[in-house]
Parts: structure tokens; C-alpha cells; sequence
């Protein structure tokens, strides 16, 4: 049986996927890929994704430069999620949000609502061209 066989793909063809930084286990993103994307990220060793809203493969760092090195690809035990162990290039500290912020999981919840705890570390007006 073919690897991308083993994974159960939702009624649109994709899964979850999970990007975790390798050398701090920081939980950078959360994106989908189809199977064309994790045959590629498998290949090339950098993080492919599928846009839903382009409706096409994202190579991710495409626009912004800020590519994600894989160094290891899991599936969890219901074959439903993938997790991605990467390295986050392209500013120190790796900038993986669209917000210019090292991770999308920047908002913690308060007792007056959703905070930003993480700061902007590059105005998303200059990565994006």
C-alpha cells in the first residue's frame, strides 16, 4: 500500500496539518494539504501546502521568503493529522504567520477576551510583495 494511502483524507481530499518548530517544539501554524502537497513536502523536504482559498499548491515562503525546512513528517494514530517538525526560515526568529508574528497561535484567552501575547516581529506590509 502507498504511504498516502495510509492517510484519511477529508470529502475535499485534504488533512490538517501541523507545523512545530524542531528545536523549540513551538507550534507554529496549522494549514491543509492534499496529496499532490505532502508528496511534494516528502520530496523536496520543504513545507507544501494546499490554499483553500487559491484553490492551488502553497509553497509555503513563496511570497514572504519565510520557507519551512522539514526535517520530519508524522501522522497521528487516528492517520487524520499530520504534524510537521521544521525549521522556520527566513528572519530570526522565524516568522511563520502571515501577521509578521513567529507563530499564528499568538492570542491567548483572558478574562476580557483574546490577547495578543506575541509580538509583531516584521510589518506584514514588508514581507508580503
Amino acid at each position: 500500500m502507498n504511504w498516502l494511502d495510509q492517510v484519511k483524507w477529508d470529502a475535499q481530499g485534504l488533512v490538517p496539518v501541523i507545523a512545530q518548530e524542531n528545536t523549540t517544539g513551538d507550534v507554529l501554524m496549522m494549514a491543509w494539504m492534499n496529496r499532490e502537497a505532502l508528496a511534494k513536502t516528502a520530496e523536496l523536504r520543504r513545507a507544501v501546502y494546499f490554499s483553500r482559498s487559491r484553490n492551488r499548491l502553497w509553497f509555503k515562503g513563496e511570497e514572504s521568503g519565510h520557507v519551512q525546512t522539514v526535517h520530519d513528517i508524522r501522522l497521528d494514530c487516528d492517520h487524520d493529522v499530520v504534524l510537521l517538525k521544521v525549521t522556520q526560515l527566513g528572519h530570526e526568529p522565524g516568522i511563520a504567520c502571515h501577521t509578521g508574528r513567529h507563530s499564528c497561535f499568538y492570542q491567548s484567552l483572558a478574562p476580557t477576551g483574546w490577547q495578543s501575547v506575541e509580538p509583531v516581529l516584521k510589518d506584514p506590509e514588508h514581507i508580503y510583495r
